[in-house]
């Protein structure tokens, strides 16, 4: 077939099995790219099994969260459906008024995480109530038609094609079925009798469902749902209300209300709802963080800062829990791909056997980390030699410095919230009223050289008896349930604090009965008034001179107590030695991928095509322009060399001599490169560069560069067009 024919064929060699290229594994993309290659394969098997055990934690937190939830809601369906199983007279009543048994599950504006609770709500319902459970999204509904087909096909558990031409129909087990009311009711009939029908041995292994089970169709965001989708459906399902035993589920992430806002009253006085408020994903969030993130289960830590940007980014852009753990996945990923030390980030258990087996290079590694110079530092002479040249003794040193380090996070978390039971009952809360904020600081700076802590111990110092003794209580069963081993001593302190102020109670009543019998006794004689005077004069000197009552030596020495404890052991993490191998404190990374900046990426990509593109063609020393960058990239950097104002012939000069930089100074610019040229120039204003103006306003040839960042959609053809031709005719 020649070059020049018409027709064209298209074939296709498929290469041979032996020749085919075997997929890399996902270790293998975690050791490309890295200099610190060594023990890559362990620190990937290391990651990968702490992202193992967080996720299950997670979960399981998650679990424990709705449990109380999800117990409420199959309630509610145990109570519906008993009413339509023993057709009670309530049941009739509502048949009559066709009201459709319904559930109003507000979850919060966390969206993304609506997901994850449907899912594990439609788990549970089928599990433990129902099989036949139906989730609908709005943008699969946008008409009823489209919505039971969606019903249908996801409870005969059959494929429908909703962009078919036989709109009306479903395709099951070679028999077509109209989608309808009636071919639901005439399906559940017929899969119910054929239930009662079984024997006895197979009614045992679908125990766990109830018999005739309801039909739960939950609406995932029922704000999103147009109002005639919604209408059609729920006025056609309480017609059937007494044929089919059918419960909705909606979900709500704003308020109850917009049930009432988007159905008229005609419609929502068919449903007969009941309300369900799921947990407040703050409360979610810091149940995450207090039993991942504060707590010796899992051996990576996270900076203050690091901290700082998951945390930002859960208040002030979705306050998704899912993406706060995503987040937390990406920092365990970077820190053991980032740092070849991180080998050593396990568990007490395994570290001395890792240790022992560090390479002269591992050991070089440790000895360039900042923490560890500092401590090398304040050594003896001879202990500094051994440690900078002998890696037997850098080994010794570094497993005692890690078993410190353990013992630190041992005895800091206790600590930490035994000082949050003080700082979140106090007004205006000092340091924090989340245990989240607390640690920040913690983490940041010593915490006992704030201006918030001064305030916090001034405040502590006028807390009454009952809430001291109270904040007390609470310290010592922290402390006795902890695993850290330095805690005798305090407890046994703040037992005797106790033991004290119950001492005090009693004598305090004591005094109180002594001093209403001496008041009667002396209410009995006479007093002159020299006497009152007398009197008079000693009360208003001793309030001149008040001494402190026994309460407060004590509540004084308490909050004492309570500072000494908080400055022994609230240390911040970076001043501890080897600290940078357990805490991954990258924030910048963690920003860069996390925080959605569109105009830095364009204007990076417009800029320097090589980082992302990786391509070292496109490598560029200093200010210098590649002829190999793609064309929008020359004519954007071409013009950022510019100033306000850019001459359009000037500019296609630029471009052409920049594409024919190989062919000569004196080559003439090809008609392609003009063309190319007026696509990439306007086609800056796709990602948003510049808008397009009207040809016959601007002056000759001439495009104000201060309108290249503004943004603009519809490029106009006719004026690409046009300014072509003038600058060919020129």
């Amino acid at each position: 077939m020649s070059a020049g024919s018409v027709s064209k064929g298209c074939f296709v060699f498929k290469p041979s099995p032996k020749k085919r290229k075997v997929s890399q594994k996902t270790a293998d993309y975690f050791r490309e790219g890295n200099s610190d290659a060594e023990d890559s394969e362990l620190r990937f098997a290391t990651c990968q099994s702490l992202w193992k055990h967080v996720k299950l934690e997670a979960e399981q937190i998650e679990e424990d969260l709705n449990k109380q939830l999800f117990d409420n809601l199959v309630g509610f369906l145990r109570r519906s459906h008993s009413e339509f199983q023993e057709k009670t007279t309530k049941w009739n009543c509502r048949m009559k008024s066709r009201e459709i048994p319904t559930a109003a599950l507000v979850l919060g504006v966390n969206v993304t995480d609506h997901d994850l609770t449907f899912r594990s709500l439609s788990e549970v319902l089928q599990n433990r109530v129902t099989p036949y459970v139906a989730l609908l999204q709005a943008k699969d509904c946008p008409g009823i038609k489209n919505l039971m087909q969606k019903l249908l096909g996801q409870l005969m558990n059959c494929y429908v094609d909703v962009d078919s031409e036989e709109d009306d129909y479903v395709q099951t087990s070679q028999n077509r079925i109209r989608c309808s009311m009636t071919s639901l009711i005439t399906w559940y009939e017929g899969v119910t009798k054929k239930t009662d029908c079984e024997t006895p041995s197979k009614k045992r292994t679908s125990s766990r469902h109830w018999q005739s089970p309801p039909v739960v169709v939950i609406f995932k965001d029922m704000e999103s749902f147009t109002t005639k989708v919604l209408q059609d459906f729920i006025v056609i399902s309480s017609q059937h209300i007494h044929e089919l035993p059918l419960v909705l589920v909606f979900g709500i992430a704003t308020s109850p209300m917009i049930i009432h806002g988007l159905l008229p009253h005609s419609v929502s006085s068919l449903l007969c709802i009941e309300l369900f408020q799921s947990l407040s994903c703050k409360e979610h969030l810091s149940t995450i963080i207090d039993k991942v993130l504060l707590t010796t289960q899992f051996p990576l830590k996270l900076s203050e800062k690091v901290l700082q940007v998951l945390i930002n980014i859960f208040l002030y852009h979705d306050f998704s829990v899912q993406n706060f753990i995503k987040g937390f996945q990406l920092c365990i990923v970077e820190h053991f791909y980032t740092q070849p030390l991180s080998v050593l980030c396990c568990h007490q258990e395994e570290v001395k056997k890792r240790i022992n087996s560090l390479s002269h290079n591992q050991c070089e590694n440790i000895r360039r980390l900042p923490s560890f110079r500092r401590y090398v530092e304040n050594q003896p002479s001879e202990k500094q030699i051994a440690l900078l040249t002998t890696d037997g003794s850098l080994k010794e040193t570094v497993q005692q410095l890690l078993e410190d380090l353990n013992v630190y996070h041992e005895n800091y978390f206790p600590v930490l919230r035994c000082l949050h039971v003080f700082t979140s009952s106090l007004p205006k809360y000092p340091l924090g009223k989340q245990i989240r904020e607390l640690h920040c600081a913690c983490l940041e700076n010593r915490v006992w050289e704030t201006e918030e802590y001064e305030s916090f111990l001034q405040l502590a110092r006028m807390l009454n008896k009952c809430d001291l003794v109270t904040m007390l209580q609470k310290c010592v069963e922290i402390l006795v349930s902890s695993p850290g081993k330095e805690f005798d001593k305090t407890v046994e302190k703040l037992k005797e604090f106790l033991t004290q102020f119950q001492k005090l109670e009693v004598a305090e009543a004591c005094q109180e009965r002594d001093e209403s019998v001496s008041s009667q006794k002396e209410l009995q004689k006479k007093t002159d008034l020299y006497h009152l005077q007398k009197t008079l004069l000693e009360l208003k000197e001793s309030r001149r001179s008040k001494k402190l009552t026994k309460f407060e030596m004590l509540r004084f020495e308490v909050i004492d107590y309570i500072d000494s404890v908080v400055r022994n052991y609230l240390v911040p993490a970076d001043h501890k030695t080897l600290h940078e191998i357990m805490y991954f404190n990258t924030a910048s990374v963690l920003r860069e991928h996390l925080n959605a900046a569109p105009r830095v990426a364009l204007h990076t990509a417009l800029n320097n095509p090589y980082c992302y593109l990786k391509s070292q063609a496109l490598r560029s020393d200093g200010g210098s322009i590649s002829n190999k960058a793609p064309d929008i990239c020359i004519v954007y950097k071409l013009h950022l060399e510019c100033g306000r104002l850019i001459n359009l012939v000037d500019w296609l000069e630029a471009f052409s001599t920049v594409v024919t930089a190989v062919e000569g100074p004196n080559a003439d610019a090809p008609s392609s490169d003009q063309c190319s040229f007026y696509s990439s120039s306007f086609g800056t204003g796709t990602p948003g560069f510049h808008q397009a103006q009207q040809a016959e306003n601007r002056s000759r040839g001439e495009v104000d560069m201060g309108r290249l960042l503004m943004c603009h959609q519809n490029l106009n053809k006719a004026v690409l067009c046009k300014a072509g031709r003038w600058l060919c005719s020129h």
